[in-house]
């Protein structure tokens, strides 16, 4: 399993004019590893010099089914030899088969299909503030929305509106009002900042940008009752923790509550092909009538397709269940590493390695961890993140934390 770390000098120039390809022409918005990736399958990775690597953040768990995932990929082109996209203007022959899929796996309601994660959150608020209008009778404009502290719900102006992170919202204002940020898995700060005009609550079941931050035991139980009780709407936020990255097809089930709205994505496509959806109860999406919110991509025939099979193999192949046995035993792992370790959390195959903070910083560690052959991405700063695909087998995990080991015992 070892990474192959020979170079050639003219690989090494070739790698140089790419890099300055990319510097020079595109935007500066992304920090990447110094790694060209060129293929990719199952869990692994190759760069475009032949190097192998372990992909431990499974491109932020859009590709839970593994890289180039044989099934869905000959859903794709199967699909694309037929038809690609229509828009929403005239039906298609796939919608159908993709809404009673996702139903019977979901028990959702309602569904609306749309391209990226943001697009789902950006729908979600279009559609409880609507429903809060004309179903719950707020006053008009005055809708309220309460979202967490260090959440991360995408980066289009609407949300990082919202945001506490100053990289997300800053020099991006001004910003659309009603949302109440409150401290993440504080029931009690959630309960005092509920008014008259609360709608809904827009939360992820686990934090994952943040650094990958569980909440407390019964919190999410505590916030169903309450939302229940006062009539708000609970928007879990899955478009990371669903579809099996937690060790359960949706974070909800840890805590056997269902959401009003759920957000999912990313591994809706199993990392093919942008895919999102919006579930509900009949009541929220219910108030979109024809012409109020649409998408020309969303919920093509190819979207659909590919939809359909990345969800057949998480549930054919025993991906869940993986995600759950193999997690549990990736975290115990990690809790007996060595070094500079502050805490070690997370749930199923979602997981974080937080470090102490006079240990220099967890980029360092993620660029050695790739010269040892493993991708792991760094987050705020001091921790690292790991959330390989759900095929990960136990030997891959042993071989990641004898890794990880040697990097965080080295000077």
């Amino acid at each position: 399993m070892n990474a192959v770390l020979t170079t050639l000098p003219g690989a090494r120039s070739a790698a140089r004019r790419r890099d300055q390809i990319e510097d020079q022409l595109g935007a500066h918005n992304y920090h990447p590893l110094d790694v060209v990736i060129a293929r990719g399958k199952g869990v692994w990775v190759h760069d475009v010099d032949g190097r192998k690597y372990l992909d431990c953040l499974s491109a932020y768990s859009a590709v839970n089914q593994g890289h180039c995932h044989p099934r869905i990929l000959a859903a794709m082109v199967e699909q694309a030899q037929k038809l690609t996209l229509t828009s929403r203007a005239f039906r298609h022959d796939q919608m159908a088969p993709f809404y009673e899929d996702l139903a019977r796996l979901t028990g959702a309601h309602k569904i609306l299909p749309m391209n990226s994660g943001a697009e789902a959150v950006e729908t979600a608020i279009k559609a409880v503030r609507k429903w809060g209008y004309e179903v719950r009778g707020v006053p008009p404009d005055q809708a309220e929305i309460i979202v967490c502290a260090n959440n991360f719900h995408g980066r289009t102006l609407g949300i990082v509106g919202f945001s506490t992170d100053p990289d997300a919202y800053g020099s991006y204002g001004p910003f659309a009002p009603g949302f109440n940020v409150v401290p993440f898995g504080d029931f009690k700060a959630f309960d005092a900042a509920i008014t008259p005009n609360t709608v809904a609550f827009l939360v992820e079941p686990i934090q994952g940008e943040a650094g990958v931050v569980v909440p407390p035991a019964g919190y999410f139980s505590r916030v169903r009752q309450r939302c229940t009780e006062r009539g708000i709407t609970l928007i879990l936020d899955e478009i990371q923790t669903g579809l099996g990255r937690t060790g359960k097809l949706l974070a909800e089930e840890h805590e056997g509550i269902e959401a009003d709205v759920t957000l999912i994505g990313k591994a809706l496509s199993g990392g093919f092909y942008p895919v999102s959806a919006v579930l509900s109860n009949a009541d929220v999406l219910g108030v979109f009538q024809p012409g109020q919110h649409g998408s020309t991509f969303g919920g093509n025939p190819l979207a659909c397709a590919v939809a359909r099979a990345a969800l057949q193999v998480l549930t054919d192949e025993g991906m869940i269940d993986n995600a759950a046995s193999v997690g549990a035993y990736f975290l115990e792992r990690l809790r007996a590493l060595p070094g500079p370790v502050r805490e070690v959390r997370g749930r199923g195959l979602m997981l974080a390695v937080e470090l102490a903070p006079d240990a220099g910083g967890a980029r360092r560690f993620s660029e050695r961890l790739q010269a040892r052959g493993v991708l792991a991405k760094d987050t705020h700063g001091h921790t690292l993140r790991l959330s390989p695909p759900l095929i990960i087998t136990r030997e891959q995990v042993d071989w990641a934390c004898d890794q990880l080991a040697a990097v965080l015992s080295a000077p």
